[in-house]
């Protein structure tokens, strides 16, 4: 199995390098959702209540300060994958009837699915028009490659669910284009904002996509291992949703094949929470918890990799440090 790190980073030791810079990114970011609509305007304050970690723009000014010196063009790359971002969480939650987001209403609860939906499409046009006024034509080419690749990779994965037939290989390309092309995204667009050097802005590409993997390979094995997932999932809850993750796709190649059947017979009919119990167990007894870990730290090793191309600075020692903090959570 790949190291792992012995020191625990949290997400404010990850973010100091450019704890000015994200400051002053939230007056910029709601002055992107501005509209003379009142309704438009409303929600789009609403959103801003709804404050996230902020992780990808973090990712976008630690790649720019990796790279060189963040500059305007920096601030629209990380509000255009920050809108980006915010859209594509919009329309899920519509997608997935959602009441909550953050710990607020979400806005298809407050406003019903037709608003939601169309604030999500404000949303993405908006990001479009922030780098279309400002000639920002790599943005908008990396960008759109991402919501093809999040848009293919979700509506892979509901095919898959239905079909409950799914391998390695598959997952790996779902997981890649739902979590890791926008993380990929972020780094890239982060350097690409400073640099010309196109062996310097794959780095970061790469960076990105990897870390990705692991952020989210990570997040499946906590669905088997801890009461709440990273991404604040109930344990079990890809199994109600009949996700067919990594530990579990393991599990089932290992296990006897009546076993297996049995598993997969349950979430077919709908885990129930005894069933998930069962199910759980059984990815444990056949290692696939353990598997999943491994990959999880080879995808994490190699974003390490990644950056060997750039020098000592405290943005890049905030990026490796960003790798464990996506490999040691533990909720």
């Amino acid at each position: 199995m790949a190291s792992r790190s012995a020191v625990t980073h949290s997400l404010d030791d990850i973010k100091a390098p450019v704890e000015r810079e994200i400051k002053e990114f939230s007056g910029f970011f709601k002055n992107a959702m501005k509209s003379n609509v009142f309704l438009v305007d409303t929600i789009a304050r609403y959103i801003v209540k709804q404050k996230g970690k902020r992780i990808r723009p973090i990712i976008v000014f630690l790649c720019a300060k990796a790279c060189g010196s963040v500059n305007h063009s920096t601030f629209r790359g990380a509000t255009l994958v920050e809108i980006l971002h915010t859209a594509t969480l919009v329309h899920d939650d519509v997608v997935d009837d959602a009441d909550t987001r953050r710990g607020l209403a979400s806005i298809n609860a407050v406003w019903k699915n037709k608003i939601a939906v169309l604030m999500g499409d404000y949303l993405l046009s908006t990001g479009l028009m922030i780098s279309l006024n400002h000639n920002d034509v790599y943005f908008l080419k990396v960008t759109s490659d991402s919501v093809r690749r999040m848009s293919e990779g979700e509506i892979l994965q509901i095919q898959k669910s239905r079909e409950l037939n799914i391998d390695e290989a598959t997952y790996l390309k779902i997981i890649s284009n739902k979590t890791a092309s926008l993380l990929s995204t972020c780094s890239e667009i982060g350097a690409a904002s400073v640099t010309e050097d196109l062996a310097l802005r794959k780095a970061m590409k790469e960076y990105g996509e990897n870390v990705g993997m692991a952020f989210q390979i990570r997040d499946d094995i906590l669905d088997f291992t801890s009461r709440k997932s990273i991404l604040g999932k109930p344990i079990g809850g890809d199994l109600k949703e009949k996700k067919i993750t990594l530990p579990l796709i393991f599990a089932l190649g290992q296990a006897p094949k009546q076993e297996s059947r049995k598993v997969l017979k349950m979430i077919k009919a709908g885990a129930t929470n005894k069933d998930v119990e069962f199910i759980v167990d059984f990815v444990q007894r056949h290692g696939g918890v353990a598997y999943a870990e491994t990959r999880a730290y080879e995808f994490g090793n190699a974003a390490r990799d990644c950056l060997k191309l750039f020098p000592e600075t405290d943005a890049k020692h905030s990026l490796e440090h960003f790798i464990d903090f996506v490999m040691e959570r533990e909720k």
